[in-house]
């Protein structure tokens, strides 16, 4: 499998208060295409810093960037071609409906039959049923999910996912997880920047960890694993998380909703 993405030695330096603040200090990273690459690391660690470097919106200090083998610097429009990046905040217009922002976003870039790009972009998001109401209606994770179809428009072949569901309730965040698996399972490659450990152990091939301006270890869930000791086995019982047991409840509320209207169903007819 080839690499649609190949970083070596990358350098990038602020200035802060008229101090120089190196943030990325060599950073060696390739990902593979149609994997789900996760970067880690703390606030300030740099994670967004190289989604904007590899999107062509800040430049290096020094090193080599190439994203589906075009480089940054030297073939910036081919690079912009081949890429989607949806932020940390939905950037979506409220005032209009879902299907009116695809259709603008399908308009913008030139796509032929926006209209029907559009419809098929809100089925595969599962919002069909929502696409013409106004997104000020929305969810977050409906809102989010409509970022992403927006990025979707075109058929990048890499998605950039800077910290997509930051701000999200549980629910929301396991649909924003069910799109990323369905995109990569059709070849689009996936490169999430994430403060969930969560996030990048249930979706990630593999896993890059920013630390202190470089990437410190790198691998699968499984494979990163293996850096620490053997865990200790005990018998202890097993505790829920408190986001099991939220999940738990909604699903069963919204199952005890639908068993009653099916028995107040039942009872009319009886009575009919």
């Amino acid at each position: 499998m080839e690499n649609i993405i190949e970083i070596k030695d990358l350098k990038k330096s602020f200035h802060v208060k008229k101090a120089v603040k190196p943030v990325l200090k060599g950073v060696d990273l390739a990902v593979k295409t149609g994997e789900i690459y996760a970067l880690l690391g703390s606030n300030g660690a740099g994670k967004t810093t190289m989604i904007n470097i590899m999107a062509t919106l800040m430049t290096a200090d020094s090193g080599s960037v190439s994203v589906n083998g075009f480089d940054v610097k030297k073939s910036p429009s081919k690079v912009r071609q081949s890429f989607a990046l949806t932020g940390q905040f939905a950037a979506v217009d409220d005032i209009l409906t879902g299907r009116e922002n695809l259709e603008m976003i399908a308009k913008l870039r030139k796509v032929a039959e926006a209209k029907r790009v559009a419809a098929e972009m809100l089925e595969k998001v599962s919002l069909t049923e929502a696409a013409d109401k106004p997104l000020s209606s929305y969810s977050g994770g409906m809102k989010r999910r409509i970022d992403i179809a927006m990025s979707l428009i075109g058929a990048p072949a890499i998605i950039f996912l800077d910290e997509p569901t930051t701000g999200l309730d549980p629910e929301a965040r396991n649909e924003v997880y069910d799109l990323v698996k369905t995109l990569s399972d059709k070849g689009t490659t996936i490169f999430l920047t994430t403060q969930y450990l969560q996030e990048a152990e249930e979706l990630a091939d593999r896993i890059g960890i920013l630390h202190e301006g470089k990437i410190v270890a790198e691998g699968s869930f499984d494979e990163l694993k293996q850096m620490f000791p053997k865990a200790k086995v005990e018998m202890v019982e097993k505790q829920p998380t408190l986001e099991e047991i939220f999940l738990a409840i909604v699903a069963k509320k919204g199952t005890d909703k639908a068993v009653s209207t099916d028995e107040n169903l039942n009872k009319e007819k009886s009575h009919a």
